[in-house]
């Protein structure tokens, strides 16, 4: 009886060895991975003196140069967007706090103006609210930013040129400092590249 077994199981392991010794013979076809795609950054045209028309909550339409010789802070926002809506307060008070210094705030509302309509009576903004959507999102990429999230805020000084933007929520610390480097610029104390570099680093 073990004989048997044993004769068996001799049997059982050659053949399983034999098998296994042809399928390492089988050659396996190995599917090449696809060729990698690397995305390209989408290089925007940076606009060096912002231009543009926009209607206001009222439908009346704004031109951008009618605040010309003052320092901008075009905020783009949204009644959807939380982060949006924290920062109006602070912009308000800074509108308030900096208008006789020649800063001027202007909303520029990424969304539909009914809603934006029915906010703005609700906050009693101080300073202009225009209304935009392709439209507005175009003046955003034309800071040359690829990606754009809401807040975000584009600088354009006294004379009209751009000198740069921030994504994301404003606080007073970089308020205080935005002042003082648009003010040194427009005194001819600091250069555009200066002034652009001090605000990359807001």
């Amino acid at each position: 009886m073990s004989r048997i077994f044993l004769i068996f199981a001799s049997a059982l392991v050659a053949l399983m060895a034999g098998a296994l010794f042809y399928a390492v013979r089988i050659p396996v076809q190995v599917t090449p991975p696809a060729e990698q795609i690397t995305a390209q950054p989408i290089a925007l045209e940076v606009i060096a003196r912002p231009s543009f028309t926009l209607p206001d909550v009222s439908g009346t339409p704004r031109q951008f140069s009618e605040w010309a010789g003052k320092n901008r802070l075009l905020n783009f926002w949204a009644t959807w967007c939380a982060p949006c809506r924290r920062e109006i307060p602070l912009l308000k008070a800074f509108q308030d706090e900096q208008s006789g210094n020649g800063f001027q705030v202007i909303g520029i509302a990424v969304d539909f103006a009914e809603e934006v309509s029915h906010y703005a009576e609700a906050v009693e903004f101080n300073y202009p609210i225009l209304v935009g959507q392709q439209e507005a999102m175009e003046i955003a990429e034309s800071s040359g930013v690829e990606f754009i999230g809401l807040p975000f805020t584009m600088f354009v000084a006294a004379d009209g040129e751009y000198l740069n933007a921030y994504v994301g929520e404003l606080h007073p610390e970089q308020l205080d400092t935005i002042v003082e480097v648009m003010s040194a610029y427009e005194r001819d104390e600091i250069s555009k590249d200066d002034a652009r570099a001090m605000l990359d680093l807001l």
